[in-house]
């Protein structure tokens, strides 16, 4: 990898501002470098900035507890986006929203700048399981367990893949819930309440296949996932 890439990559430094500063000179296994155009060993190579060791990550992975009025988007002309919610040096790798929770959901939202694990979290054919927990207006009753499981048909005629209901309570006038669906279409657990006769006041993804969100974050905290958490999202 090209020096002025790699520093672009590990530091808040443009790929310009990085060149730059090479030509005061950057340290590299204890040899100065002046050279943008160096190829460094990102893996194995020593490099020194300012008495700083850049350490190199292909990928990185992020758990955020998402808030409600932000969209997930990496960027966006009006509206405040996950991506904006990251420091500085947090956005260097580029990372993105692994699939969509509307603008007033919270909860689960993982950023990555791993586009193979990405795909393979949001892609209906892999049947990676999203947990939801619901409330609304309106009575969910026992028979809406079975509507679930064979396939909610929306509004548009276009027929749910088969999912999981669990109601926690229920009375005439508002229930609670958690949702477990394997797809990601448009406000589709919304449009599924609708379709069940009850309209959606409140949601919050709890989990991505293996991968829970944790309890300690506050709504707009975020943290690295752990090398377990990955593994799990990978098995």
């Amino acid at each position: 990898m090209r020096l002025d890439r790699f520093i672009s990559t590990t530091t808040v430094l443009s790929r310009a501002e990085a060149k730059k500063r090479i030509k005061k000179g950057i340290l590299i296994n204890n040899v100065l470098v002046k050279s943008p155009d160096y190829k460094v060993d990102e893996f194995n190579d020593q490099v020194i900035i300012d008495g700083v060791r850049l350490v190199y990550q292909k990928f990185i992975y992020i758990m955020m507890n998402k808030p409600k009025d932000t969209v997930s988007a990496t960027e966006d002309a009006i509206e405040k986006t996950v991506v904006d919610i990251l420091n500085e040096e947090d956005r260097i790798q580029k990372v993105f929203p692994v699939g969509r929770l509307d603008k007033d959901t919270e909860g689960l939202m993982l950023l990555t700048n791993d586009g193979d694990l990405a795909h393979r979290l949001i892609s209906p054919k892999k049947n990676v399981e999203k947990k939801y927990y619901v409330e609304v207006n309106g009575e969910l009753k026992n028979e809406h367990l079975e509507v679930v499981k064979k396939g909610v048909i929306l509004e548009d005629g276009y027929r749910c893949k088969p999912a999981r209901l669990e109601i926690l309570d229920s009375s005439e006038s508002s229930s609670k819930a958690n949702i477990y669906i394997t797809e990601g279409k448009f406000h589709q657990v919304k449009r599924m309440m609708k379709s069940l006769g009850v309209t959606v006041t409140y949601l919050k993804r709890l989990s991505i296949g293996n991968l829970s969100l944790d309890k300690n974050l506050k709504l707009g905290e975020y943290r690295y996932l752990t090398d377990e958490e990955l593994n799990k999202l990978n098995n």
